[in-house]
C-alpha cells in the first residue's frame, strides 16, 4: 500500500491526489456498506493506502465526511446559482427553475450516505452542530442568489424573506429525495422538484410575482 510523504506541512500535488482517492473509497465503500459499517481499513484498503496516508489527510471517519459532504454541497450550491445567474431584467423564474431541476445533483448513492450520517449525526450533538453549518452554507449561498435576483423578480409574500425562501427550497430538495430513495426514480424525481419549486418561487402557473 502506497504512503504518504512528509512535505514539511506543504500541500504536494501527490498529497490532493491522495485525498481525492481516498473520497473517492470512501464514498463506494460508505454507498455499499453504510456510513456505520465501515472502518478506517476498509477506505485504506478500497483507497489502496496506509492508515498514515489516511491520518495525514483527515483525522477520523467524520472529518472524512465532511469533506465529501462540502464537494456535494458546493457542488449543489453551484448548480442553483448557475441556474439562477441572470442579470438582465426579463428574469425568468419558471425557466431558471428547470434549469436546476435539470442539472441539480440527484444521485442515489449520495443520498444513502448522507442520510446514514444524518443518522449518525442525530445521536452525536457535536456532529449534528457540525453538519447544521454546512447546511446553514449551502442555505446562505441559495439566499445570496435569490437575493440578486429579488430585483427582478418578487418572491411570493407568503415566503417571507430570501432566507425563508432558501430554508423552502431546500426542504423542497430534503423531501424529494427521501422518496427518492425509496423509489430509485430519478425524472419522477426531477419532476416532481420542478412542480415543488415552481410552486414556492412563483405564483404557482410558472409566472413570477
Amino acid at each position: 500500500m502506497a504512503t504518504e510523504p512528509k512535505t514539511g506541512g506543504r500541500t504536494t500535488r501527490r498529497r490532493v491526489h491522495t485525498r481525492a482517492n481516498l473520497l473517492d473509497a470512501a464514498f463506494a465503500v460508505f454507498a455499499a456498506k453504510g456510513f456505520g459499517r465501515v472502518s478506517i481499513e476498509e477506505v485504506c484498503e478500497a483507497a489502496g493506502y496506509t492508515r498514515g496516508a489516511f491520518y495525514s489527510n483527515f483525522s477520523s471517519l467524520d472529518e472524512l465526511f465532511f469533506a465529501l459532504y462540502r464537494q456535494r454541497a458546493e457542488l449543489i450550491a453551484e448548480q442553483v446559482a448557475g441556474a439562477l445567474a441572470l442579470d438582465g431584467p426579463d428574469l425568468d423564474v419558471a425557466q431558471s427553475v428547470d434549469r436546476v431541476t435539470e442539472v441539480l445533483l440527484l444521485d442515489v448513492d449520495w443520498l444513502l450516505v448522507k442520510t446514514d450520517f444524518l443518522v449518525h449525526a442525530a445521536r452525536d450533538p457535536a456532529v449534528a452542530e457540525t453538519l447544521l453549518e454546512h447546511r446553514a452554507g449551502l442555505r446562505r449561498t441559495i439566499a445570496d442568489r435569490l437575493f440578486r435576483a429579488r430585483g427582478h423578480t418578487e418572491l411570493p409574500a407568503v415566503l417571507g424573506d430570501v432566507d425563508s425562501a432558501a430554508h423552502a427550497v431546500v426542504a423542497a430538495y430534503d423531501g424529494v429525495t427521501v422518496q427518492l430513495l425509496l423509489d430509485k426514480d430519478v425524472d419522477g424525481a426531477r419532476a416532481w422538484l420542478r412542480q415543488l419549486l415552481t410552486a414556492l418561487l412563483t405564483d404557482g402557473s410558472g409566472t413570477a410575482h
